[in-house]
């Protein structure tokens, strides 16, 4: 009889995987006094780097604009490396998709708001975010993208 071995979630470490800041159109646009628009957007990526071993990176990509041009774009990938064992099949996109980047996310928000402070602007602070409702909004465009590539039996 195969012994059951118990659940294994641990993490290995939580780094900044890239960071990266423009400011294509200084000084000229530091001179301006209409205040930019921000554009955030978000990514979750998973990948395994080992056995039983998965990099969980939330990545921001923070745009302010002035009119069409660029004031200042920052990116920034924070990731963590998770030890993730002896779990049914069915949780593992859960652990993945939503405790794993819950975790990594307090750390990117702080590198963010850093990053653009020491930019010279005003920090950005990013919100929290509900990850268990990006992963079912995620994985619902998976389902239709696969359901509209299926192949469709017409018959007269």
């Amino acid at each position: 009889m195969a012994e059951q071995q118990d659940p294994v979630f641990q993490i290995q470490r939580v780094y900044l995987k890239e960071a990266s800041l423009e400011q294509p159109n200084s000084p000229q646009i530091l001179l301006e006094q209409e205040a930019p628009v921000v554009d955030i957007q978000l990514g979750v990526d998973a990948l395994p780097a080992a056995e039983g071993i998965y990099e969980v990176a939330v990545t921001a990509t923070v745009q302010a604009k002035i009119k069409d041009k660029t004031v200042f774009l920052v990116e920034v990938k924070q990731a963590g490396i998770f030890e993730i064992r002896n779990l049914p099949e069915e949780q593992m996109g859960q652990i993945i998709g939503i405790a794993c980047p819950q975790i990594v996310y307090p750390y990117l928000r702080g590198n963010v708001a850093d990053v653009i402070t020491r930019a010279g602007f005003p920090p950005v602070h990013l919100t929290e975010i509900n990850f268990q409702a990006m992963h079912e909004q995620q994985q619902a465009q998976a389902a239709a993208a696969a359901e509209a590539d299926a192949p469709r039996i017409v018959t007269q």
